[in-house]
Protein backbone atom coordinates (compact mmCIF):
# COMPACT_ATOMS: atom_id res chain seq x y z
CA UNK A 1 0.00 0.00 0.00
CA UNK A 2 0.94 3.40 -0.79
CA UNK A 3 0.14 6.36 -2.29
CA UNK A 4 -0.59 5.08 -5.73
CA UNK A 5 -2.60 1.84 -4.10
CA UNK A 6 -5.01 2.78 -1.67
CA UNK A 7 -6.69 -0.15 1.10
CA UNK A 8 -9.69 -1.75 0.34
CA UNK A 9 -11.04 -2.59 3.54
CA UNK A 10 -10.90 -0.97 7.02
CA UNK A 11 -12.55 -4.01 8.63
CA UNK A 12 -10.83 -4.07 12.47
CA UNK A 13 -11.95 -8.49 12.53
CA UNK A 14 -9.18 -9.84 14.39
CA UNK A 15 -7.58 -7.07 16.16
CA UNK A 16 -5.70 -7.26 19.20
CA UNK A 17 -4.25 -4.72 21.25
CA UNK A 18 -0.20 -4.51 21.28
CA UNK A 19 0.46 -3.95 25.00
CA UNK A 20 -2.19 -3.77 28.02
CA UNK A 21 -0.39 -0.62 29.23
CA UNK A 22 -1.54 1.39 25.65
CA UNK A 23 -4.66 -0.08 25.53
CA UNK A 24 -5.64 2.37 22.43
CA UNK A 25 -2.96 0.92 20.10
CA UNK A 26 -3.85 -2.55 18.06
CA UNK A 27 -2.66 -4.33 15.13
CA UNK A 28 -3.62 -8.01 13.65
CA UNK A 29 -3.44 -10.54 15.88
CA UNK A 30 -0.99 -12.63 13.98
CA UNK A 31 1.29 -9.13 14.07
CA UNK A 32 0.96 -8.52 17.89
CA UNK A 33 1.76 -12.44 18.25
CA UNK A 34 5.15 -11.58 15.81
CA UNK A 35 5.88 -8.52 17.84
CA UNK A 36 5.42 -9.82 21.16
CA UNK A 37 8.14 -12.77 20.05
CA UNK A 38 10.60 -10.00 19.29
CA UNK A 39 9.99 -8.26 22.53
CA UNK A 40 10.19 -11.55 24.32
CA UNK A 41 13.59 -12.28 22.41
CA UNK A 42 15.45 -9.47 23.45
CA UNK A 43 13.89 -8.17 26.31
CA UNK A 44 12.89 -4.40 25.57
CA UNK A 45 9.23 -3.92 27.01
CA UNK A 46 10.72 -1.01 29.22
CA UNK A 47 12.58 0.49 26.83
CA UNK A 48 10.97 0.84 23.57
CA UNK A 49 7.36 1.87 23.56
CA UNK A 50 4.01 1.01 20.72
CA UNK A 51 3.44 4.72 19.52
CA UNK A 52 0.74 3.96 16.99
CA UNK A 53 -0.37 1.03 15.04
CA UNK A 54 -4.03 0.47 13.75
CA UNK A 55 -5.74 4.01 12.72
CA UNK A 56 -9.31 4.00 11.43
CA UNK A 57 -9.96 6.94 8.21
CA UNK A 58 -11.47 9.31 10.46
CA UNK A 59 -8.03 9.29 12.66
CA UNK A 60 -5.50 9.45 9.80
CA UNK A 61 -7.95 12.51 8.34
CA UNK A 62 -7.43 14.13 11.70
CA UNK A 63 -3.88 13.47 11.97
CA UNK A 64 -3.17 14.57 8.60
CA UNK A 65 -4.97 17.73 8.92
CA UNK A 66 -3.58 18.65 12.05
CA UNK A 67 0.49 17.86 10.52
CA UNK A 68 -0.81 20.22 7.44
CA UNK A 69 -2.15 23.22 10.13
CA UNK A 70 0.84 22.70 12.80
CA UNK A 71 3.73 21.90 10.92
CA UNK A 72 3.05 22.30 6.40
CA UNK A 73 2.53 20.72 3.46
CA UNK A 74 6.02 19.79 2.74
CA UNK A 75 6.43 18.02 6.00
CA UNK A 76 3.58 16.27 6.30
CA UNK A 77 3.48 14.74 2.99
CA UNK A 78 7.16 13.37 3.62
CA UNK A 79 5.85 11.90 6.93
CA UNK A 80 1.89 11.80 6.99
CA UNK A 81 0.38 9.15 4.55
CA UNK A 82 -2.57 10.44 2.56
CA UNK A 83 -5.90 9.23 4.27
CA UNK A 84 -7.01 6.10 2.72
CA UNK A 85 -3.33 5.16 1.23
CA UNK A 86 -1.88 4.77 5.06
CA UNK A 87 0.05 1.51 6.23
CA UNK A 88 -1.93 2.11 9.38
CA UNK A 89 -5.45 1.24 8.03
CA UNK A 90 -4.04 -2.45 7.45
CA UNK A 91 -3.51 -3.14 11.25
CA UNK A 92 0.15 -4.46 10.07
CA UNK A 93 2.48 -0.96 10.65
CA UNK A 94 3.26 -0.17 14.06
CA UNK A 95 5.14 3.02 14.56
CA UNK A 96 7.76 2.20 17.73
CA UNK A 97 9.79 4.48 20.18
CA UNK A 98 12.51 4.86 22.15
CA UNK A 99 10.68 5.24 26.47
CA UNK A 100 10.92 8.51 26.97
CA UNK A 101 9.38 10.77 29.45
CA UNK A 102 8.07 13.04 25.96
CA UNK A 103 7.35 10.93 22.87
CA UNK A 104 6.81 12.72 18.91
CA UNK A 105 4.17 11.04 18.00
CA UNK A 106 4.66 11.63 14.47
CA UNK A 107 8.12 10.79 14.20
CA UNK A 108 9.00 8.99 17.72
CA UNK A 109 12.92 8.65 18.09
CA UNK A 110 14.25 4.97 17.11
CA UNK A 111 17.91 5.03 17.04
CA UNK A 112 20.60 2.90 15.11
CA UNK A 113 21.94 1.96 17.85
CA UNK A 114 21.25 0.51 21.48
CA UNK A 115 18.24 -1.25 21.92
CA UNK A 116 16.21 -0.17 19.14
CA UNK A 117 18.79 -1.70 16.42
CA UNK A 118 18.73 -4.89 18.37
CA UNK A 119 14.80 -4.93 17.20
CA UNK A 120 15.61 -3.56 13.79
CA UNK A 121 17.97 -6.44 13.52
CA UNK A 122 15.12 -9.07 15.26
CA UNK A 123 12.41 -8.10 13.49
CA UNK A 124 13.00 -9.62 9.81
CA UNK A 125 13.65 -13.63 11.75
CA UNK A 126 9.69 -12.60 13.10
CA UNK A 127 8.05 -10.80 9.96
CA UNK A 128 9.04 -8.06 10.59
CA UNK A 129 10.58 -4.99 8.17
CA UNK A 130 11.84 -1.82 8.14
CA UNK A 131 9.45 -0.28 5.94
CA UNK A 132 10.23 3.11 4.75
CA UNK A 133 14.00 2.96 4.71
CA UNK A 134 16.88 6.18 3.87
CA UNK A 135 18.11 5.15 0.35
CA UNK A 136 14.50 4.62 -0.60
CA UNK A 137 12.53 7.59 -0.78
CA UNK A 138 11.92 7.72 -4.47
CA UNK A 139 10.34 4.32 -4.42
CA UNK A 140 8.00 4.55 -1.50
CA UNK A 141 7.26 8.03 -1.47
CA UNK A 142 7.69 8.50 2.24
CA UNK A 143 10.78 9.96 3.49
CA UNK A 144 13.39 8.16 5.62
CA UNK A 145 11.31 6.41 8.79
CA UNK A 146 13.40 4.20 11.20
CA UNK A 147 10.65 3.94 13.48
CA UNK A 148 7.50 2.68 10.84
CA UNK A 149 7.76 -1.29 11.03
CA UNK A 150 5.47 -3.64 8.78
CA UNK A 151 4.77 -7.20 9.24
CA UNK A 152 4.62 -8.68 5.81
CA UNK A 153 5.18 -12.15 7.31
CA UNK A 154 7.99 -14.59 7.59
CA UNK A 155 10.03 -15.47 5.16
CA UNK A 156 9.13 -12.40 3.14
CA UNK A 157 10.51 -10.24 5.51
CA UNK A 158 14.08 -12.16 5.33
CA UNK A 159 14.28 -12.11 1.83
CA UNK A 160 13.76 -7.92 1.78
CA UNK A 161 16.15 -8.02 3.97
CA UNK A 162 18.78 -10.33 2.56
CA UNK A 163 18.20 -8.34 -0.73
CA UNK A 164 18.21 -4.69 0.96
CA UNK A 165 14.65 -4.70 -0.62
CA UNK A 166 11.67 -2.05 -0.44
CA UNK A 167 8.13 -3.63 -0.39
CA UNK A 168 7.66 -2.04 -3.54
CA UNK A 169 10.49 -3.69 -5.02
CA UNK A 170 9.52 -7.05 -2.92
CA UNK A 171 6.56 -6.97 -4.89
CA UNK A 172 8.33 -6.52 -8.14
CA UNK A 173 10.92 -9.13 -7.02
CA UNK A 174 8.61 -11.79 -6.62
CA UNK A 175 6.28 -11.10 -10.38
CA UNK A 176 9.44 -13.24 -11.67
CA UNK A 177 8.67 -16.54 -9.61
CA UNK A 178 5.04 -17.18 -11.39
CA UNK A 179 2.59 -20.63 -10.86
CA UNK A 180 3.64 -21.99 -14.21
CA UNK A 181 7.52 -20.78 -13.97
CA UNK A 182 10.26 -21.41 -11.72
CA UNK A 183 9.53 -20.76 -8.13
CA UNK A 184 11.51 -18.88 -5.52
CA UNK A 185 12.87 -21.64 -3.44
CA UNK A 186 14.40 -21.02 0.33
CA UNK A 187 15.72 -23.83 2.78
CA UNK A 188 14.02 -23.29 5.75
CA UNK A 189 14.77 -24.98 9.48
CA UNK A 190 14.69 -28.50 10.08
CA UNK A 191 15.14 -29.13 6.56
CA UNK A 192 11.95 -27.39 5.32
CA UNK A 193 11.94 -25.97 2.19
CA UNK A 194 9.33 -22.81 0.95
CA UNK A 195 8.59 -21.76 -2.21
CA UNK A 196 7.09 -18.18 -3.08
CA UNK A 197 5.40 -17.53 -6.56
CA UNK A 198 3.22 -14.96 -7.68
CA UNK A 199 -0.27 -15.70 -9.49
CA UNK A 200 -2.03 -12.56 -11.45
CA UNK A 201 -5.38 -11.97 -10.95
CA UNK A 202 -7.09 -10.39 -14.26
CA UNK A 203 -10.53 -12.59 -13.56
CA UNK A 204 -12.90 -13.33 -10.59
CA UNK A 205 -11.79 -16.33 -10.43
CA UNK A 206 -8.59 -18.26 -10.54
CA UNK A 207 -7.57 -22.18 -9.76
CA UNK A 208 -3.75 -23.23 -8.99
CA UNK A 209 -3.00 -26.68 -7.86
CA UNK A 210 -0.96 -27.08 -4.49
CA UNK A 211 0.71 -29.77 -3.15
CA UNK A 212 -1.04 -32.35 -0.23
CA UNK A 213 -0.39 -32.52 3.14
CA UNK A 214 1.55 -28.81 2.64
CA UNK A 215 1.05 -25.68 5.21
CA UNK A 216 0.52 -23.22 2.54
CA UNK A 217 -0.71 -19.11 2.32
CA UNK A 218 -2.68 -16.76 0.09
CA UNK A 219 -1.99 -13.02 0.11
CA UNK A 220 -2.89 -10.43 -2.17
CA UNK A 221 -0.71 -8.24 -3.53
CA UNK A 222 -3.42 -5.18 -3.12
CA UNK A 223 -2.29 -4.57 -7.16
CA UNK A 224 -2.98 -7.49 -9.09
CA UNK A 225 -2.43 -10.22 -8.04
CA UNK A 226 -1.62 -12.99 -5.29
CA UNK A 227 1.79 -14.00 -3.36
CA UNK A 228 1.80 -18.27 -2.78
CA UNK A 229 4.24 -19.20 0.30
CA UNK A 230 4.32 -23.18 0.79
CA UNK A 231 5.86 -25.25 3.46
CA UNK A 232 7.17 -28.33 2.58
Amino acid sequence: MNAHYPVHSHSIEGFSIVDAKYPDVRMKRNAVNALQCIFDKIGCTDQIVAVSGHRSLAEQVEIYNGSMRDNGRSFTEKYVALPNHSEHHTGLAIDLGLKQEVIDFIRPEFPYDGICNKFRKTAPYYGFVERYQSDKEDITGIAHEPWHFRYVGHPHSEVMDKEHLSFEEYIEYIRNFTYNKEHLRISGNAGKEIEIFFVPCHTERVEITIPEHSIYQVSGNNVDGFIVTILR
